[in-house]
């Protein structure tokens, strides 16, 4: 039984694969056509999943679609009777929602044949449906709760259901225009961060400030029985709309808060305005009211479920620094985040809920790592530096992870591109940028003068899985950044490049079982250093994380980074007869930053 699943006209679209129950294979649409957050049909995702699994359009027997654009219908209607939005906004949506027709056709003429061929069933299926099922059925527990939170999709912000074996039982659902994700968007612009995805970059600088506002924030959104409803004087997408347009593919929203924000908040800052305290203190006040209202939820969940497993999804739940809180603020003791916890990862949500929810079949596939994309081999390596005119040498495994360690030992700065590309937001040690955490300048070597952004952006440690509680106050695997912890005050000092400014680090826990060789490289730094982490960042520069060795090599010239390495293929910027003008590059790069 062989089904795709699609996450197509949201951001992130994806597509993967899952045969007899099991994924084979999840990709998104951002690593083949470069357009980050990439909004469009995931043609080219579909297509290197069937080919993956050596998949035949013929062979689908079922295609899975993330969204129901006739869901929920009678709330959209008595939206549209209370509140009268202007009809621009209303033809804005149609026009949007007409790019969803015809997926069928759209389908076929991806994989390359004719509707009539396809033998495969489609389903389109309500959007937080998929997201539960990303969240539940491939955890490791047989019940738990869900909590699935985002900003919006099919009408919906937030649901909360109990979920046991092969199905679930909603419980609560916020609707449109209420969203933690709508409030949280709109002050990521209002402070000066435009770009579809720049939570992460609040999120990032709140550790910064101080609650100041969060009062004023506590205005605009309050709970409201076991949910929370917005103050909608703050908004105005409730009339307008949230206007979207698609710039090739890439989401691009218009602000929609009112002037009463700016009225209690003052202006708002400019995209190329300094940070300011004033701004770090609104980061932080938002961040604070967003962890409570997530904390009443999670509270009122668990009055009504009675477990101490937690399914959490939705692209809120990509909210690392909240997640990271709740087994120390809420009764809930196992959570589990799945790697792709945002729109991307519905597209594997919605080919699970047809093989377990839909046709019920038995649960066999637990998701424990990330590892589903795209790869390539040695010999491909080697091309791709000979076509660039690169020098570059070949090492066998042991002396890989031994010269490597070495490099990072040096205050060299390495790119990681091994095996099988991660899904989802986060590089996990095989499209990652690594350095030696030990130094207190590494942070701003990288962000200033290989990433090319803002200085306050914190990086992730890599820690062996088996030290995890000598490092960070807790024991439990984190294995996709889904989550911050304190790091113990007594070693903060020796990691400095990977402490934030409040003494967290998101961490990633590497495991010899599904990584030995990123798992082996740290073993190594280890035993030279006596630190059982590094610097692990995303090997890519103001685009999406690269996807092939060509790629890998170009973000390498066009920065600062000192070495790359792609499987046993090993290229260093300061051996002999490296092309001097790449030098020049890096140090017209470095003056500009």
């Amino acid at each position: 039984m062989k089904i795709v699943g699609i996450n197509a006209y949201h951001g992130d679209a994806s597509a993967a694969l899952v045969v007899d129950g099991e994924l084979v294979a999840a990709v998104e649409e951002e690593r083949f056509n470069r357009i980050k957050h990439w909004a469009g049909f995931p043609s080219q995702s579909i297509n290197w999943c069937l080919g993956q699994a050596g998949v035949s359009a013929g062979e689908i027997d079922h295609v899975a679609i993330s969204f129901n654009p006739r869901a929920n219908l009678l709330r959209r209607a008595g939206f549209v009777l209370r509140h009268r939005p202007k009809i621009g906004a209303v033809l804005d949506r149609l026009k949007r929602q007409g790019r969803t027709l015809g997926l069928e056709d759209q389908f076929a003429q991806a994989v390359g044949c004719s509707r009539r061929q396809l033998k495969a069933q489609f389903h389109r299926i309500e959007h937080h449906q998929t997201h539960i099922a990303a969240g539940f059925l491939i955890s490791p527990y047989d019940r738990a709760a869900v909590l699935s939170v985002d900003g919006m999709g099919d009408f919906c912000s937030t649901t909360t259901a109990v979920a046991e074996g092969n199905t679930w039982r909603a419980l609560d659902r916020v609707w449109y225009p209420h969203s933690i994700g709508y409030l949280y968007t709109a002050l990521t612009m209002y402070l000066g961060f435009p770009h579809y995805g720049d939570e992460y970059k609040v999120m990032g600088l709140a550790p910064y400030g101080e609650p100041e506002f969060a009062d004023v924030i506590r205005r605009m959104i309050r709970p409201r029985g076991d949910s929370f409803e917005l103050e909608l004087d703050y908004f105005n997408h409730q009339h307008q709309g949230i206007r979207m347009t698609w710039n090739d593919g890439c989401p691009v929203i218009e602000p929609y808060y009112s002037q009463r924000i700016i009225r209690e908040l003052g202006p708002a800052r400019s995209q190329n305005e300094p940070i300011t305290t004033r701004h770090e203190n609104l980061a932080k006040s938002l961040q604070v009211v967003t962890e409570e209202i997530l904390e009443h939820l999670l509270n009122r969940l668990h009055e009504k479920t009675q477990t101490e497993n937690l399914c959490l999804t939705g692209g809120v739940a990509m909210n690392s620094v909240a997640n990271g809180k709740f087994s120390r603020r809420t009764p809930f003791r196992n959570i589990y985040v799945p790697a792709g916890a945002a729109d991307n990862g519905t597209s594997f949500g919605a080919a699970f809920w047809v093989w377990n929810h839909l046709l019920g079949k038995p649960r066999t596939f637990v998701q424990d790592h990330a590892y589903w994309g795209c790869e390539a081999t040695d010999v491909e390596a080697l091309e791709a530096c000979c076509a660039a005119g690169i020098p570059c040498e070949q090492l066998e495994e042991v002396q890989l992870t031994d010269r490597v360690s070495d490099y990072l030992v040096d205050g060299r700065v390495v790119g990681w591109f091994q095996g099988r590309m991660e899904f989802g937001a986060r590089a996990l040690g095989c499209r990652s940028l690594i350095a030696d955490p030990r130094r207190t300048d590494m942070r701003d070597i990288i962000n200033l003068r290989i990433k090319f952004r803002e200085k306050f952006r914190p990086f992730a440690p890599s820690i062996l899985e088996e030290h995890v509680g000598e490092w960070f106050e807790i024991q439990d695997p984190t294995p996709y950044m889904e989550k911050v912890f304190p790091i113990r005050p007594e070693v903060q000092s020796r990691i400095p490049a990977v402490t934030h400014v409040d003494g967290s680090g998101r961490l990633q826990t590497v495991s010899a079982r599904t990584n030995p060789l990123y798992h082996s490289l740290i073993s190594r730094f280890h035993e030279k250093t006596g630190v059982p982490i590094i610097l692990n960042t995303s090997l890519n520069e103001n685009e999406p994380i690269v996807r092939t060795p060509e790629e890998a090599i170009s973000c390498f010239l066009r920065t600062d980074m000192d070495v790359l390495v792609m499987g046993n293929v090993v290229v260093d910027r300061h051996v002999a007869g490296f092309p001097e003008r790449y030098r020049r590059r890096i140090e017209a790069a470095a003056e500009e930053s």
